[in-house]
């Protein structure tokens, strides 16, 4: 990756201030901006950067396009373990920690699928608003893989523990409205109006004492600090899992665009 001063042009993402906000945006269309261990470098280094410039007030997470907010990881980069570092190849718990610990609000504007890791990344985001067309869900024991921190005790404390077992179990994908409903998401509008509606959002909050907002921000994430703990300790039985056979079958599956056969990996 490359940083050009304050412009800082990466490869896998867009970073741009516009009124007060700095739009982080995963520039990954044709992956259906799923990330690959590089794409979430890059995130990390953006929201550093924004969360502490004093110019920016609010952050708002997007992907490129009109058909993907993020798909999670790329499965092309996953073999097993994935292509970068951290405990899984990939410093996905190092990014959703940031998310939450950036002093300002971050807003995730979905424009498609949020679905794997990119519902997880939507969830964790402050605020949430989403376009007509977006879906969400999770396919983690579809693939091989899971979340064992934040994508599943949080989404609890979001939609309760029945409905997030059923996203996590059975791997169903939500409409916008369903996601409304269940509090998954904060407004759905048009999608020829969702820029619009961001943009509303971002200016009421720049009129907002920043202090206050992130004094608020650190109060909400202490109630559910804990989860930072389940995480490192789940991240680190994840990483044993996906060395295995029955993980590996759902790369190798969803790759040779068949069903997966986990079960004859199971003793």
């Amino acid at each position: 990756m490359a940083y050009e001063g304050e412009t800082m042009t990466y490869e896998d993402i867009l970073y741009a201030i516009r009124g007060g906000a700095a739009w982080i945006t995963i520039n990954r269309a044709e992956k259906y901006n799923a990330f690959r261990g590089q794409t979430v470098d890059e995130l990390i280094h953006a929201f550093q950067t924004a969360g502490w410039d004093r110019s920016v007030g609010v952050i708002v997470l997007t992907g490129a396009g009109d058909k993907a907010f993020c798909t999670g990881g790329d499965q092309s980069a996953h073999d097993g373990q994935y292509d970068g570092r951290g405990v899984i190849g990939l410093p996905i718990d190092e990014l959703q920690s940031l998310i939450r610990d950036v002093p300002k609000p971050v807003i995730a504007r979905v424009n498609g699928f949020a679905i794997g890791g990119g519902n997880v990344l939507a969830t964790i985001c402050d605020l949430t608003i989403a376009s007509e067309k977006a879906q969400f869900g999770q396919v983690g024991p579809k693939v091989g893989s899971v979340d064992p921190g934040f994508g599943t005790a949080y989404l609890a404390r979001v939609v309760g523990e029945k409905k997030a077992r059923e996203i996590w179990y059975l791997n169903k994908r939500y409409t916008a409205q369903e996601a409304l409903a269940m509090g998954l998401a904060n407004a759905v509008v048009p999608h020829e109006e969702l820029d619009a509606e961001v943009d509303r959002w971002v200016a009421e909050l720049m009129e907002r004492s920043p202090t206050a907002l992130a004094l608020a921000k650190v109060s909400f994430n202490a109630d559910s600090e804990n989860i930072r703990g389940i995480s490192a300790l789940g991240m680190r039985a994840l990483s044993l899992y996906y060395d295995t056979d029955e993980s590996k079958e759902g790369g190798v599956a969803f790759r040779e665009k068949r069903k997966p056969d986990f079960r004859k990996h199971t003793k």
